[in-house]
C-alpha cells in the first residue's frame, strides 16, 4: 500500500514539474519576455490612416496609435521602434517576426483572427461616407447609393472594401492603394462617394471637404479596432489587456483620445 501511495505521489510530482516546466518555456518564448530582454518594443503600422498614424511635414510618424504605443513602451520600461509596413503585408510581417505587435487601426475580423490574436478592442468605429456635393439631398444614406449609376471608391484590402461589397453591392466600386487617392477622386468629381472609417472621413472632411463634399457621418457598420499579436502568447495578451484597462481608468487614454479626435490642433503638423 505504501508503495502505491509513493508511486501516486511521484506521478503527481512529475506532472506538476512538467507543468511548471511548460509554463516556464511559455514565458521564455513569450513576445513580452523577448521585448524586455531586447529593451525595445517594435510596433508595426502603416503611416497613412489619419488620425491613427500618419507622416508629419517633417517626416515623423505621429498619431493616436503612436501616442498609445509610446505610453505602452514607457510602461514596459523599453524603447519604442515604429516599423512602417504596407497594409497588405502587415500580418505576414508580424508572423515572420518583423515586429512584436500591430497597432494600426486594425478591425477585428474572423478571417484575420484565424491568423493572429487580438487584444480587447481599444476603440470602435464604423464605415461612413463622403459624397460629391451634387448628391446633397438626393442621397441620405448608404442605401440610396446601392445603384449601378453610382461609382464608389475606397482603399484596397480594408474592411471598407468588404463592407461596400456587402451593403452596397449594386454600385460600381473602385479601389486604390491609399486612402487619400480614393478620397481625392470624389473631391475632384471623378467618383460619387468615398467609403471609409468615420474618423478618417471626419479628418479629411475637416481638412479639404467643407463646402465641397457631403459627409454622411452616421456609421452603417460596427467595427472594433484592436492590437494584433502572434497566436499562442497568453502572457503578452494578458499584459496588453491589463495595460488597456489601466490607461482607460487613469485618464491617459482619454487625454490621448481628446488630442486626436476632439481637437484639430494637430492638423498643422501635417498640412
Amino acid at each position: 500500500m505504501k508503495k502505491i501511495i509513493s508511486l501516486v505521489v511521484l506521478l503527481v510530482f512529475l506532472a506538476a514539474s512538467s507543468s511548471f516546466s511548460a509554463d516556464g518555456n511559455l514565458w521564455r518564448n513569450s513576445t513580452l519576455n523577448k521585448i524586455l530582454q531586447r529593451g525595445e518594443l517594435r510596433v508595426g503600422l502603416e503611416a497613412g490612416y489619419m488620425p491613427f498614424e500618419m507622416r508629419s511635414k517633417t517626416g515623423q510618424i505621429i498619431g493616436f496609435d503612436v501616442d498609445i504605443a509610446k505610453k505602452m513602451a514607457k510602461a514596459m520600461g523599453v524603447k519604442l521602434k515604429l516599423v512602417n509596413t504596407a497594409w497588405d503585408g502587415i500580418i505576414p510581417a508580424l508572423l515572420t517576426d518583423k515586429f512584436d505587435i500591430i497597432m494600426s487601426g486594425m478591425t477585428i475580423t474572423q478571417s484575420r483572427n484565424l491568423k493572429i490574436n487580438f487584444a480587447d478592442p481599444y476603440i470602435v468605429v464604423g464605415q461612413a461616407i463622403l459624397m460629391r456635393k451634387g448628391l446633397e439631398g438626393k442621397v441620405k444614406s448608404f442605401k440610396d447609393l446601392n445603384n449601378s449609376k453610382y461609382t464608389l471608391v475606397t482603399k484596397l484590402g480594408v474592411t471598407a472594401e468588404f463592407a461596400t461589397k456587402k451593403y452596397i453591392p449594386k454600385a460600381t466600386l473602385k479601389t486604390y492603394d491609399t486612402e487619400p487617392e480614393a478620397a481625392m477622386e470624389v473631391l475632384n468629381g471623378k467618383a460619387d462617394a468615398f467609403v471609409y472609417d468615420k474618423p478618417y472621413c471626419a479628418v479629411f472632411y475637416a481638412q479639404k471637404g467643407i463646402g465641397k463634399m457631403v459627409f454622411l457621418d452616421k456609421p452603417f457598420t460596427y467595427e472594433p479596432l484592436a492590437w494584433g499579436i502572434q497566436k499562442g502568447d497568453p502572457d503578452f495578451l494578458n499584459w496588453l489587456n491589463n495595460f488597456l484597462r489601466q490607461i482607460r481608468h487613469d485618464g491617459s487614454y482619454e487625454k490621448i483620445y481628446k488630442k486626436w479626435f476632439l481637437s484639430n490642433k494637430w492638423l498643422k503638423q501635417v498640412q
